[in-house]
């Protein structure tokens, strides 16, 4: 069966698919002794592939291996550096399979980091068009805005371009300080410092917390562990999950998030006066009336309640009584006179 030369690198741990693209675009890749081309397609049960002179062995069965890891502030997201400087690839060195990173955190940023040898996997996650959203906890100084919010949450311009509707909340504000939640459905290159910096914010600390449905958790920084097999299934899912339906409850949280912002900061709706009565949604088993008195439980079909403040129609329906508390005496007054005339 043939397969792209690229992922047959990547699952028999030569690379990743982006690299390898690399090595075969410049000519250090042979497939039964001519250089390879990219697209290229093999059969990796055939052919014969080398990379820089040296014959692969190509595995049957590969064990297919997912992986979350807490980096930590100082690594850059690579498998090696000709700088020296400190790479993800020194965290991962105990894992049973080598493993790539799906995506990228820069290297002041840390959290969650997602491993895989599996290349459709990666690439599920990665593709621009499943929206997979991403989480972050962001510190910023020196303060926000209603406008900075608003403009976090619609869209800013970076890069000629601009970015896609986020959900953007305030957890905690200080003098000088203000944490907040966003998460963005797209992954573009160091895009949450990038937004900050276009509405005038500086990012003081940015940690990922969640990669669709996966959480980091209280996982230590520089630690890793094996996605769960539900964990993997559920990230599956919310990428199928993204659907007209999806698509729209998401649009719809987001303008709830637009409503949030543009009160964030203002001073509560003042309380209704003493005469005003704030309308209830009617409850047959208990009801309370406009002053927070509770009413007598409501009588059973053909039975009367008589008492000050709840009556009872004929049908056994109940009904709370309306206006002030002046007039709610006089009607009952008036019923009371009625019934003592009638009997």
């Amino acid at each position: 069966m043939e397969t792209r030369l690229q992922k047959v690198l990547s699952e028999n741990g030569i690379n990743s698919r982006r690299k390898a693209d690399e090595m075969i675009a410049k000519g250090r890749v042979k497939v039964n002794g001519h250089t390879a081309v990219l697209g290229q397609k093999v059969n990796p049960a055939k052919d014969l592939i080398a990379v820089d002179g040296q014959n692969i062995q190509i595995r049957k069965k590969i064990p297919q291996y997912y992986i979350l890891l807490n980096k930590p502030r100082g690594y850059i997201t690579t498998q090696s550096d000709e700088m020296g400087r400190k790479c993800v690839a020194d965290l991962m060195k105990n894992t049973p399979e080598k493993v790539y990173p799906i995506g990228r955190l820069d290297k002041n940023s840390e959290g969650a980091l997602l491993f895989t040898n599996d290349g459709d996997f990666a690439n599920l996650i990665m593709h621009p068009s499943h929206h997979v959203s991403k989480t972050y906890r962001v510190t910023v100084r020196p303060d926000i805005t209603d406008e900075q919010l608003i403009k976090l949450s619609t869209g800013v311009e970076i890069d000629e371009k601009m970015t896609g509707e986020a959900l953007v909340k305030v957890l905690e504000k200080e003098n000088g300080r203000v944490v907040l939640q966003m998460t963005i459905y797209e992954g573009r290159n160091r895009q949450i410092r990038k937004m900050c910096e276009a509405v005038g914010l500086e990012v003081a600390r940015l940690k990922r917390i969640t990669i669709g449905p996966i959480k980091l958790g209280m996982l230590p920084p520089g630690e890793w562990r094996e996605l769960a097999p539900g964990e993997i299934a559920a990230i599956r899912n919310s990428v199928k999950g993204n659907t007209e339906e999806g698509e729209a409850e998401r649009k719809q949280k987001i303008q709830q998030n637009k409503a949030m912002a543009k009160n964030f900061g203002r001073a509560p709706a003042a309380k209704q006066g003493k005469g005003q009565a704030e309308s209830k949604p009617y409850d047959k088993d208990y009801q309370k009336s406009q002053y927070g008195k509770k009413f007598t439980p409501a009588a059973k079909d053909g039975e009367k309640t008589y008492g000050k403040k709840f009556t009872q129609t004929p049908k056994g329906k109940a009904q709370a009584p309306r206006g002030s508390f002046d007039q709610i005496e006089k009607s009952f007054n008036r019923m009371m006179s009625n019934g003592r005339k009638k009997g």
